[in-house]
This record gives structure tokens, sequence and C-alpha cells, in this order.
């Protein structure tokens, strides 16, 4: 519910935190927990190590259950959701999709900003928007295109990074005046050396092909800060798009991205001299972080007559 950022019971309205939820059938997974350490202290370091294993895999297992992905036989879309939501129309091409089978573990998101405006504000917003162009068909607003309005969860990785970096750079600073009938120049040139740290954090890129790149980058910046840990309960109401880009297709992009921003942060240092030149900069990364994460996006397509 993104009025009260609670899950909340379509019957009575009770409301209830993902803690809340996690702590209704303790017992169950304590039990479970306290056989398995019985089994481990009976058997072998190796065997313990496999035991690990498949409770991991059993985990994974029991995480996904719930994912499923629906197929629209027209375009091709594949929109993930959890199996309680109701998905009646591609939100792409509007026709109707069907259910494609389940969502693979590599797939389940690290994180999730949760939505925080509901469809009523959503539709408030986007019809104030639209009123102020002169130049909107009337059918981008109608009622039956409205009621297509989609809450969505777009894929994006969010990376972070922590760099150690030097920069050797040559500075001059000039100072002239006259004396009489002559005039003289005074020129210092200095050596500057920077040395140190600098962490960027939270960079996101779409994950997503068949994004319009402009749209993708056009709803940032999100705060970040207000990410929690995914659960599947988080997409129940909602849609969500299922990424097809990795890490390793951005990742140069977005290493030499962080570079330049940690060169600028070391070139902002080097201020009160006339002029600067650098010389020569060498960054590395000591730690790197990548999320992949779900950002909420109300979105609305507009079939028109092409």
């Amino acid at each position: 519910d993104p009025a009260s950022q609670k899950y909340k019971c379509e019957y009575c309205n009770s409301l209830f935190t993902q803690e809340e939820l996690d702590a209704l059938n303790p017992a169950q997974s304590t039990e479970q927990k306290a056989d398995s350490d019985a089994d481990e202290k009976a058997m072998g370091q190796e065997k313990a190590g496999a035991g690990k294993a498949d409770r991991e895999e059993s985990h994974e297992t029991e995480h996904t259950d719930d994912a499923v992905i629906y197929t629209c036989p027209s375009c091709g879309a594949e929109i993930v959701t959890d199996d309680t939501t109701a998905a009646t129309f591609c939100y792409y091409c509007h026709n109707p999709v069907v259910l494609g089978g389940r969502l693979d573990g590599k797939f389940l998101p690290d994180h999730i900003i949760p939505f925080q405006i509901d469809r009523k504000k959503a539709e408030e917003t986007f019809l104030v928007y639209v009123g102020k162009k002169k130049f909107v068909p009337r059918g981008f607003f109608s009622k039956k295109n409205i009621e297509k309005l989609s809450s969505v969860y777009f894929p994006y990785w969010v990376y972070s990074v922590k760099l150690k970096g030097k920069m050797n750079a040559e500075a001059k600073s000039i100072r002239t005046w006259i004396a009489g009938d002559e005039e003289f120049t005074e020129t210092k040139i200095y050596e500057l050396i920077r040395e140190g740290r600098a962490e960027l954090k939270d960079r996101p890129e779409n994950a997503l092909k068949k994004a319009n790149s402009v749209l993708a980058e056009g709803v940032m910046p999100y705060r970040f800060g207000e990410m929690k840990d995914f659960h599947m309960g988080y997409l129940s109401g909602f849609l969500a798009e299922k990424r097809d880009i990795e890490s390793k297709d951005v990742q140069q992009k977005l290493q030499m991205e962080m570079r330049k921003n940690a060169e600028a942060l070391f070139r902002d240092s080097m201020g009160g001299y006339g002029a600067v030149h650098v010389r020569n900069s060498d960054f590395s990364a000591e730690q790197e972080l990548w999320q992949y994460v779900l950002l909420p996006v109300w979105t609305l397509t507009y079939p028109g007559k092409n």
C-alpha cells in the first residue's frame, strides 16, 4: 500500500510491516534450523557443506515460487509480478497477456524502492501535466487511455565504487604591475600532487534494452537511501520488468564515468591558481558494489493513429 508503506489486507484493511509478516510463523523456521544444526554436528565437514548447499537451493526455490512472468503474444513483452496480481493487458500495446512461466532465481532483485504514490495521485498529477500542454491529442488523456495507467517496477543497476587515485599537475600564478614607465610580470610555477580516495555511490543505469534511454534516465533521481531489501510481497498489485542487460554489459561505461568523476573531484581541489594543467592521473577501484534494483514508475502508453 503506497500510502502507508505497509502490506494491506484487502478484506479487513489490516496493515502489516515486512517484519511482522516474517514473524508470523517463526516456530517452523526455528524447528527446521534446529534439525539442520543437529544433522551437521552428526556429519563430517564435507557432508555439512553439502547440507548447506541443499538448504541454499531450497531457499532459492521457495523464494521464486511466487514470481510469475506474463508474456504478451502481440509484442513479446515479458512482465514480472506475483501470482496474485491480475495482469489483464500489456501496458505497451494494450493487448491481453498470458501466464508464461516462473521467474528464475538469478533475476530476483537485491533491493527495491516501493511505490509511494497511489493511482489516484498519479492520475491527478498526469492530468495537471497534460492540461498545460497546448497540442496534446485528446485521445492521450481520454478516460479509456487513463484506465491503462500502470504501476511498473523498472530494472536498474546501481553502481557504487571506492577509488584510490593520484594526480600530478602544473599550476601557474601570474602577477602583473607597472612601476614608472615599465610593466613587470611575475610568473610562479608550482608542481601539485594530489593523492587520496574517492567514494562515489548510487549511480543508476537502465537494465532494460527496450526502455527508451531518455525516459529511463528522465525519471531520475531517486532517493536511494530509501531502498529496501527485496521481498516478493512488494510486487503484489504491481507489475515489474525483468532485466535483460547484465552488469558486465555496462561495467566499462560506468567504471570510466566514475573515474572521470573522481578526477574532477581531485581537479577541483587545485584552486587558487591562474591556470592548472593536469599532467597525469591514475585511479584504481579498491571496492565495487553492484546492486540490482527495481524502481517504481507510473507509466502510460498511447497508441497513435499509425
